[in-house]
């Protein structure tokens, strides 16, 4: 990829993203390049009243009278590729758009797509690398600016920043900063774009990072007191902490690693707001515990409500796979 554009003219730039996440990228793009097409999801559904709402993306592409696409498909869309292909766009940027992209789609722009992924690829593939970062007690994560082929993140590498992960953040600290970092890289990849040269990823490096399921969220009270907290803090976006007592839910929030041994689930103490719960490996403290139908409340008002002493246990949950 060699771009070379006539003197005093900028690239033409298709966006595509969804979600809050991709909205510091779009706008850098916006600020240095000439965005001539933003390509976001469809409406969808939201909240009790299940009212049709546009993603983020698309809400701020008609907040800035952008032209915006939300296709229901791109694979065999002749009017979506027309679309694109009438807006010019040199190039097209991805960033958190949820979709696979069909060849058919990736050799319209002349330059063909950039996609910002929030992971040290070829480590952690997939759709929630922030999380799985978080969940496996990764100390360092970044951002990587790749071209787009055809497989999952699996495209040539053209910038790479990592990210230190300080050990009290979690998916939302890590989602902000990972945004600010894309938002930065993705405009030095632009603007460099007829120097950088193409790496290919090692495939022997590769992990995944699937798309989380509330599942993911369930307390694995047998594991390591800093493997339930790693979880806490790679969930606490969606679907958040789960655990279950007497078959009961629980939301849990604010969990920190705490002194302490006994059988896993064991609650060992209560005070000073918080309980204390043992691990196959140390303890954990939590702050806030929501039942079902409640709001949440201080953990230690939530235990001498419900009548909990030292010794109760929560339920043990694990995978069935």
């Amino acid at each position: 990829m060699t771009p070379k554009l006539p003197p005093g003219r900028t690239f033409r730039v298709a966006f595509f993203g969804s979600p809050a996440f991709a909205l510091p990228v779009l706008d850098a793009v916006r600020e240095h390049f000439g965005v001539v097409l933003v390509v976001a999801q469809p409406d969808k559904p939201v909240g009790r009243g299940l009212k049709l709402t546009p993603p983020p993306v698309a809400a701020r592409a008609a907040e800035l009278g952008l032209p915006l696409a939300q296709p229901k498909k791109l694979r065999h869309n002749v009017e979506f590729a027309t679309q694109l292909r009438d807006c010019g766009a040199d190039v097209a940027v991805t960033c958190a758009y949820g979709k696979i992209l069909p060849a058919s789609v990736l050799h319209i722009p002349r330059y063909g797509f950039l996609n910002t992924h929030t992971s040290l690829l070829p480590k952690l593939r997939g759709a929630a690398p922030i999380q799985w970062a978080l969940i496996g007690g990764e100390a360092v994560t970044g951002t990587t600016i790749m071209q787009t082929d055809e497989g999952m993140d699996t495209g040539p590498v053209l910038l790479q920043e990592e990210l230190p992960i300080p050990a009290d953040w979690t998916a939302h600290e890590l989602a902000d900063a990972l945004s600010a970092q894309a938002a930065r890289l993705i405009v030095q990849a632009l603007c460099s774009l007829d120097t950088l040269t193409p790496t290919p990823q090692d495939e022997s490096g590769a992990t995944h990072a699937p798309m989380l399921v509330k599942e993911d969220g369930f307390v694995r009270w047998q594991d390591a007191a800093q493997q339930v907290v790693n979880r806490f803090r790679g969930v606490a976006a969606w679907p958040q902490t789960t655990a279950f007592l007497g078959g009961a839910r629980v939301k849990l929030g604010g969990l920190q690693l705490a002194e302490g041994q006994g059988q896993p689930g064991e609650l060992l103490r209560i005070g000073e707001g918080r309980v204390v719960v043992a691990c196959g490996r140390g303890a954990v403290s939590i702050a806030q515990v929501q039942p079902e139908t409640k709001k949440a409340q201080p953990a230690q008002q939530w235990a001498s409500a419900a009548g909990l002493g030292q010794g109760t246990r929560f339920d043990l949950w694990s995978p069935t796979f």
